[in-house]
């Protein structure tokens, strides 16, 4: 079984390096990973990223500076280096808790279906009729701004997305010959959920896992432009192209650079998504 399982992943390896724009989204999002998590070898957070130095303020990018300083003579490309590292921890951290929020109630509602099945939904569809962006914003203005209040933020908003694609695959394989066999032999529900059941619906769940990292780490940044996210001097992207919008006119790069780290590594974590799913649909080999 284990040779099984480990031959099927190394399929669909194969598959998703064939899809070329996939793999150069993962290639992105590692080397982003990789400069978030080497950040400290290179910057020092109280010299480089909130240390203020008046007689460098507004710098225009230079070999000394490669993304220009801000307003208050911080390095700009050391501060998104370091933002890399709270908008993926946020994001990734987010993603988990929903998962296990959502994919929790997904699959006791997958499983014992019926009346169970019909009030967890409908708990889910209420959550679902408010968009994800406005639930986040209430819910960030309601407990307050924190990095914590912001995962929960995250979390709740997102675990009726997961609740949905736990549940849809359940729905099925709680009837396969294996399932019925497992309660057939007296084997307790948890055990047949997480030892039986999950472990066949992965593909969507890291698919969807993948695409929900991106869209936190997007409102993460909406949040903090707000104002009801990561407050200054934290360094975050969102914060950061909210702190420029005084200065865009005469210093466009302020919020250029933040931006386009937004927008690259969300790209990055889309395209990987897409390829992920293509590769992880069976009917596409």
């Amino acid at each position: 079984m284990t040779n099984k399982k480990r031959s099927q992943w190394l399929d669909v390896w194969r598959r998703l390096k064939r899809n070329k724009m996939a793999v150069v989204g993962l290639v992105v999002f590692l080397l982003i990973c990789f400069a978030a998590l080497t950040a400290p070898l290179f910057f020092d957070y109280q010299t480089d990223v909130v240390g203020i130095d008046p007689r460098n303020r507004l710098q225009s990018p230079s070999a000394e500076h490669w993304f220009g300083t801000d307003e208050l003579g911080r390095d700009i490309f050391a501060r998104i280096i370091w933002g890399s590292r709270m908008s993926l921890s946020i994001g990734l951290t987010a993603a988990g808790f929903a998962l296990l929020l959502g994919g929790f109630w997904g699959a006791i509602a997958g499983f014992y279906g019926k009346m169970t099945d019909n009030i967890i939904m409908r708990v889910m569809d209420i959550f679902q009729a408010i968009p994800g962006t406005l639930l986040a914003i209430c819910i960030a203005a309601a407990l307050g701004q924190s990095v914590r209040n912001v995962i929960i933020a995250l979390s709740v908003s997102f675990a009726p997305s997961f609740a949905r694609v736990v549940r849809a695959p359940i729905l099925t394989i709680r009837e396969v010959e294996y399932v019925e066999a497992a309660k057939a032999i007296g084997a307790k529900p948890r055990t047949i959920i997480f030892s039986h059941i999950l472990p066949n619906c992965l593909a969507p769940i890291i698919v969807q896992t993948t695409l929900a990292i991106a869209i936190m780490i997007l409102i993460t940044s909406g949040l903090s432009f707000l104002g009801l996210g990561i407050q200054p001097p934290v360094p975050e992207w969102g914060s950061m192209l909210a702190a420029a919008r005084g200065q865009i006119r005469d210093y466009s790069y302020m919020a250029i650079f933040p931006g386009l780290a937004i927008m690259i590594t969300i790209l990055s974590l889309n395209l990987l998504g897409d390829g992920l799913r293509d590769a992880l649909d069976p009917r596409l080999k």
